[in-house]
């Protein structure tokens, strides 16, 4: 009985194993990739880049730096110290006083994309430094030449003289997965062609206007600045550009600007020496859930114009304040940021169709694009006072009529001055007596007597958006009567 008892166990777990194997067949375990191969291919072309400054120098005085001369005499005297400077001391070539000497600046990264000598780096790295010097695995140091950077993405390309470089490929950053192995190769604090490695954590991570960066856990501290981001392949599809810290050294996440977004700019630079961007003169607010659903937007989506700036290219357009931007020259606007990025990718001159949501309603409009480096018209403020109307109503706020004066100060063709606020839907909202409300759902507001037939017909079940106008900004506020 034993005997067959043990012999039903043994099949049973044969079965068992049988049955497993099919699933470790079908999934089979991931190694973790051997980078070696990689990193000796890839880092002859990485550099490490030292800027100066031009400082000048005070009057030296002889001694230990910190120590008063006289404690400092006592030590050379008595204890054999040697001072520099001083007369038993070694001898040093003191720099002449009153004179602009050079002095290092910072230490950072970078990568050649081209074997004549293009180096691509951050804009942050090289930006104020006197002289730039590239410094190759090999060791070989030169004066490089900025050809051109941008602030606003923070790309810079400089150009050295050398030729038959090793180079870098490019990858392609639209391609890349969340979770695939990459890894870094910099110069953190100053130790040259170190190489980390960790995974994609997040893309298109919103961290600016201009640039949806990729986010990894891999460890990048000062001086990895401008150094790659690569793939398993060994291609690039970054730049490494910022982390996250409160200490100031790594903490688990870095962001790189996608390569795709960074050639685009190293392009313009390279040919022009500058970045040319569009603009049509918006100012955006964030469209929260609450505004989409009082707007008849269902979900959140598009960009929320808060202001339009006066004689800008939108203005001129037809876009106005209160506006919520749903595409842009055929290319859809889901968020706020999408809507910089766009237009900024479009060349100056060219006129653009925009579709906005107003009043319920999807409006179609052209825009010519402007450049960005065209001045844009000031926004005066002022605190115009008007006899409030005496009464509040469901919206728990007293009004009184706009000036003529006010309405040209705020850029605005109508609309009534908040003077009071009682207990009530508003006041809870954040308006504050000042403010001026231009909008009640879907009507334009006129003066006070319009306003307050359309206050007593709103519905107290239903939330309606209230349109306000505060000094050059326009706020949604969504709201339901008392």
């Amino acid at each position: 009985m034993k005997k067959y008892l043990i012999t039903l166990l043994a099949i049973f777990s044969l079965g068992q194993v049988v049955s497993i194997s099919p699933a470790l067949a079908q999934n089979p375990r991931v190694s973790i990739p051997d980078f070696a191969d990689l990193v000796e291919r890839a880092s002859p072309a990485v550099v490490n880049i030292r800027t100066t400054e031009k400082v000048m120098v005070q009057q030296a005085q002889g001694g230990i730096p910190g120590m008063p001369e006289d404690q400092a005499e006592f030590f050379r005297r008595f204890f054999g110290v040697p001072i520099p400077g001083l007369p038993n001391g070694p001898k040093q070539a003191q720099p002449s006083p009153g004179k602009p000497q050079e002095a290092d600046r910072g230490v950072g990264s970078g990568f050649i994309i081209d074997s004549s000598g293009m180096i691509l780096t951050n804009a942050h790295v090289v930006e104020g430094a006197n002289t730039i010097y590239v410094t190759l695995t090999d060791k070989r140091e030169y004066k490089a030449k900025l050809l051109g950077m941008d602030k606003r993405t923070d790309v810079a390309v400089v150009k050295i003289d050398a030729r038959d470089l090793p180079k870098l490929p490019l990858g392609d950053s639209s391609r890349v997965r969340v979770g695939e192995w990459v890894l870094a190769i910099g110069s953190p604090f100053g130790l040259e062609n170190t190489v980390t490695a960790g995974i994609v954590s997040a893309k298109s991570r919103d961290t600016g206007d201009y640039l949806p960066f990729i986010q990894t856990d891999v460890a990048v501290n000062p001086g990895n600045s401008g150094g790659p981001l690569l793939n398993t392949a060994g291609q690039v599809i970054g730049i490494n550009s910022q982390i996250f810290s409160r200490s100031g050294g790594y903490m688990g996440i870095s962001f790189a600007i996608p390569i795709d977004e960074a050639m685009r700019v190293a392009d313009q630079l390279r040919t022009n020496g500058k970045m040319t961007r569009g603009r049509i003169g918006v100012a955006l607010g964030e469209m929260t859930k609450e505004i989409a659903e009082s707007l008849g937007l269902g979900k959140p989506r598009g960009a929320y114009v808060r202001n339009v700036e006066p004689g800008g290219p939108a203005a001129v357009g037809g876009i106005e304040s209160g506006d919520v931007i749903l595409s842009f020259n055929g290319r859809d606007i889901s968020k706020s940021t999408d809507l910089p990025r766009a237009v900024g990718e479009t060349k100056p001159g060219t006129s653009a169709s925009v579709q906005v949501w107003r009043k319920g309603n999807a409006k179609d409009l052209m825009v010519t694009v402007a450049d960005t480096e065209a001045g844009q018209a000031a926004v005066k403020k002022s605190d115009n006072s008007a006899s409030p109307n005496g009464g509040a109503n469901s919206l728990g706020v007293a009004v009184s009529e706009l000036s003529d004066s006010k309405k040209k100060e705020l850029n605005i063709r109508g609309g009534v001055e908040v003077t009071g606020l009682g207990d009530g839907p508003l006041a809870r909202a954040g308006v504050r007596p000042g403010d001026v409300i231009i909008r009640v759902a879907d009507a334009d507001i006129t003066g006070v007597k319009q306003f307050e037939g359309l206050v007593k017909g709103l519905d107290a079940n239903k939330a309606v958006p209230v349109f306000i106008r505060r000094a050059d900004s326009t706020l949604i506020i969504p709201v339901r009567p008392k």
